[in-house]
């Protein structure tokens, strides 16, 4: 049973249709990279599957009907990374990672020695344990953006879905961060990722979902989706193209135009 299931998704925002009777799945196992141009929906398509967005179609998390979960229950399946990276409260890091455990704890409980050890395992793999005591409002934004995403890998869901997460991030933990989602892949759960880097999503991703004009328009391996020619007509870029250790390397170079 896939861990999200999407049928005929359809959004409308301000007059516009910007999820046109989508539709896509996800298994556990999978590191799924979302990706297309500007504008195409893939911000829309995450959060209107988790129901942060008015829509039509069905939307199914673990098998169940995602609009007949509460909000509680939704989180205990899945977890999102937004794509703002503010933090608001002047609150210690640690305190910040610890909300992760919210949809697990009864109102106003301590957290256990299971939570407190899924913290922390969270800032490792992240590297934001050895500030855990620093304002979270003091960070950089690249740090920021580390201290959310433990929050969010402290949620210790099935499904993850991030919104960007390389963003603002260095080569050295965005790396760190492919890993993490591949290995939390290989442990059987899912993950989605919004990328417009082609050249991380090509090389750490199990699967790739190109969204254009509000629809899926190709799906595969990186190497079946990610082709020079389909680069030109949905991106109008050309590329450099090649393989190293036994993944593929893809680096955006320039307007098509401007090479034809």
């Amino acid at each position: 049973m896939p861990l999200l299931s999407i049928s005929g998704l359809r959004v409308r925002l301000g007059g516009t249709t910007v999820l046109d009777g989508l539709d896509m799945t996800v298994g556990a196992g999978e590191f799924v990279g979302l990706i297309g141009p500007n504008g195409a929906g893939k911000s829309t398509l995450l959060r209107a599957a988790l129901g942060l967005l008015p829509h039509a179609g069905t939307v199914l998390l673990d098998g169940v009907d995602a609009a007949t979960l509460s909000a509680r229950d939704r989180a205990e399946k899945a977890a999102y990374l937004a794509q703002e990276r503010e933090i608001a409260w002047a609150v210690p890091v640690e305190t910040v990672v610890a909300l992760g455990r919210a949809p697990h704890q009864r109102s106003f409980a301590a957290l256990g020695p299971r939570d407190h050890a899924i913290v922390d395992e969270a800032m490792r793999r992240m590297d934001v344990a050895s500030f855990r005591g620093r304002l979270a409002t003091e960070l950089s934004g690249g740090e920021k953006a580390r201290v959310l995403t433990a929050r969010a890998l402290a949620q210790d869901t099935p499904l993850l879905l991030a919104d960007e997460p390389t963003a603002g991030l260095d080569p050295s933990h965005q790396i760190a961060l492919m890993r993490v989602f591949r290995e939390l892949a290989a442990s059987g759960r899912g993950v989605v990722a919004s990328l417009h880097d082609l050249g991380l999503a090509a090389r750490w991703c199990s699967r790739i979902v190109l969204v254009a004009q509000g629809r899926v328009i190709a799906e595969g391996a990186p190497a079946e989706v990610l082709t020079p020619e389909r680069l030109r007509a949905v991106y109008g870029v050309s590329a450099f193209f090649a393989e190293a250790g036994g993944a593929p390397v893809i680096l955006p170079l320039d307007l098509a135009e401007r090479v034809d």
